[in-house]
């Protein structure tokens, strides 16, 4: 057993250096996809619904701002200049977001009606505190 468990998995005719550069690529455009997705330029693949979180899609372009900082002088030429084109699509992005007319106002069925009273926004004590809530 001269082969360790890490080498068995990697095909014999890739470098390591080449994996590597490869797995960089894809973590560059798996954020990069994030982040536009967040900004609803582009699809969620599975519901087919675009999503607006501006605060988690800026998270995402944040990262890799700080993956460019920290890997400044470590990046072949064809890494970082996919790093950088995949920032200046997404400042693009996120500036066209920001500067977007507002949303459409909530659907009519979330606001109250006259006949239904308006949900008491204190919990009551029987009630857990919710402190954590999921965007969609």
């Amino acid at each position: 057993m001269s082969q360790t468990p890490s080498s068995q998995n990697e095909p014999s005719h890739i470098s390591r250096e080449q994996l590597n550069s490869a797995l960089f690529a894809q973590l560059v455009i798996q954020q990069a996809n994030m982040a536009m997705m967040l900004l609803g330029k582009v699809a969620h693949p599975e519901t087919g619904k675009t999503i607006l979180d501006v605060e988690a899609a800026k998270l995402f372009i944040d990262q890799l701002e700080m993956l460019e900082t920290k890997t400044k002088g470590n990046l072949t030429r064809e890494e970082e200049g996919l790093l950088k084109q995949s920032l200046m699509t997404l400042h693009m992005a996120f500036v066209e977001t920001m500067e977007a007319p507002e949303l459409p106002a909530e659907p009519e069925k979330l606001k109250p009606t006259p006949e239904a009273p308006a949900p008491d926004p204190a919990p009551s004590a029987e009630e857990p505190h919710k402190r954590f809530s999921k965007k969609y």
